[in-house]
């Protein structure tokens, strides 16, 4: 019956659609398919509360269901919005008020064939100053117009840049200049747009132009998309996305007239979508992923926001699991992290930094043989980073440093033994780790040091070291605390246990401050 249904829909008869849905539900009321059905069909029948009830419907029988209600009724909205412009429109057209009837007439000029690129960019040009509303924007719909400029030949030569004459690049500009202003905030204008087979290359194509111009208008109207969630739709259903997101990363890595930015803003968006990511998962096999490790290996030459972005966007990439493993596996990868962070800390350019630490931290969750491998180099940077020039421990002054690095450090040394042994090598006593596991601090910080001593304490000769110091002590404290995280009591039960299991004698110290009554409270954390 639903295969039925369906071919009621496409073949725009929903009035047969909706009976069979209506004894579809006789049958069993709570049937979700044929709501969706039915709403479709009142949808075509341009019958819109009716349709957003069939929507609301499976809502009330399926809460779950929330987020595919959601893009039912924004689909609504927008048949619903799109039918109220075309009628203001015409209505606009049979009153034969001059702006608007300009609009037709400029189009039917455009449509003529065998002109010169001269004429068809005059016509553009009047075309674009003609549209200055939605009407406008309408009539241009209405009038063919995304068509008529797809199948002429002078147009689509000077789009898709086949020609490397100086009015070639003007009919481009025209061409790229009317789309933006005809989709500016017109979400019917937009998918036709995408529809249209020579925009959907050009738009990905132009981001490598040799005219600086043509990249700048491209990113404009790319960047017009992204601002909607029905542009992002559009982009993530149409467009090449690997390209995309390759051709993205090269006006980042040229860093020319500012076009950096609006590359990066566009890049970070859609990786925020997680059907975006879905389809680039494959990503890391292709140049993307060179030009940021390229990107990485020379900082300074980059903006600041503009590299601060990118790190965000390839971290939000990174949040589906695919990518991070691939991501995590690059050995090149890895080597330029490293030399991104030495940069960040020589310079103190804590801003990247903190993005970029965040990025490893995440990256970590993956055990890798390029993070183990890397792991010892890392740690020295985070070591750094936790001092200042003179070599005292950084605490209140820098929260936000301390967090990433003490972070950076646990992460480091729970993947690398080797790790571990150089830390201890550098600090016998573990001073840095135990001056952060003080109260004062934050908590975040606090129960990241103590698992971070953990890690530690699984060498032999650590935990003896350690005797006559107040690490019971402070470790106690963080146990018995009322940190807001249990994971910070459970770090700090975690390390007392690994203490005295390594070194039997500071029991003594954990029974005189009656801590294994403590331990024995926390247990039920681990």
């Amino acid at each position: 019956m639903p295969y039925a249904i369906q071919a009621y829909i496409k073949l725009k008869r929903y009035k047969e659609a909706i009976c069979d849905c209506e004894w579809a539900l006789k049958c069993n009321e709570r049937c979700i398919k044929a709501y969706v059905h039915m709403g479709k069909a009142y949808l075509g029948l341009k019958k819109y509360n009716k349709a957003k009830s069939c929507f609301e419907k499976i809502q009330e029988i399926e809460p779950g269901r929330g987020k595919m209600v959601k893009e039912y009724m924004e689909l609504v909205d927008l048949e619903e919005k799109k039918d109220c412009q075309e009628r203001k429109a015409m209505e606009e057209l049979v009153k034969g008020e001059g702006k608007f009837t300009a609009v037709p007439q400029l189009l039917e000029r455009l449509s003529r064939v065998g002109r010169t690129p001269l004429y068809y960019c005059a016509g553009l040009e009047s075309l674009s100053r003609a549209v200055t509303d939605c009407t406008g924007q309408t009539l241009f719909r209405l009038n063919n117009s995304f068509s008529i400029i797809g199948s002429n030949g002078v147009l689509t030569r000077g789009l898709l840049q086949k020609t490397d004459d100086l009015l070639s690049k003007e009919l481009c500009l025209s061409v790229l200049n009317i789309w933006r202003i005809v989709c500016f905030k017109n979400d019917e204008n937009q998918k036709i747009l995408m529809k249209c087979p020579v925009a959907r290359r050009a738009l990905v194509q132009l981001l490598t132009s040799d005219h600086v111009e043509v990249v700048k208008e491209c990113l404009k109207l790319l960047r017009l998309y992204s601002e909607t969630s029905h542009g992002r739709r559009l982009v993530i259903d149409n467009l090449n996305l690997h390209l995309l997101a390759e051709n993205l990363m090269w006006c980042i890595s040229e860093s020319k007239e500012q076009q950096e930015i609006t590359a990066v803003c566009i890049l970070e968006t859609f990786a925020a979508e997680n059907r975006f990511r879905l389809k680039l998962r494959n990503l890391s096999n292709n140049s993307f992923f060179v030009a940021f490790k390229i990107i990485l290996g020379d900082i300074s030459r980059f903006n600041q926001n503009v590299l601060t972005l990118l790190i965000s966007a390839v971290g939000s990439l990174a949040a589906d699991e695919v990518i991070r493993q691939k991501l995590a596996q690059e050995e090149e990868c890895w080597e330029a992290f490293l030399t991104a962070t030495k940069q960040c800390v020589t310079s103190e350019n804590k801003s990247i930094l903190y993005h970029l630490l965040g990025l490893i931290i995440n990256l970590s969750s993956i055990t890798s043989s390029a993070m183990q491998e890397h792991a010892v180099s890392f740690c020295d940077c985070c070591v750094d980073l936790l001092k200042n020039a003179d070599g005292d421990i950084v605490t209140g002054e820098s929260q936000t440093a301390t967090k990433f690095a003490i972070k950076t450090l646990t992460v480091c040394t729970a993947v690398s033994d080797m790790a571990r042994q150089e830390l201890v090598k550098s600090d016998k006593k573990l001073s840095m780790l135990r001056q952060f596991l003080s109260s004062s601090c934050d908590e975040v910080i606090s129960g990241n040091a103590a698992l971070c001593l953990a890690h530690c304490f699984e060498l032999e000769g650590v935990a003896t070291h350690l005797l006559g110091t107040d690490i019971v002590l402070l470790l106690l404290r963080l146990a018995a605390g009322d940190a807001k995280k249990t994971a910070v009591q459970q770090n700090a039960a975690i390390a007392l246990s690994k203490l005295c299991q390594s070194e039997p004698r500071h029991i003594h110290k954990l029974r005189e401050l009656h801590g294994l009554e403590i331990l024995h409270s926390c247990a039920k954390l681990l």
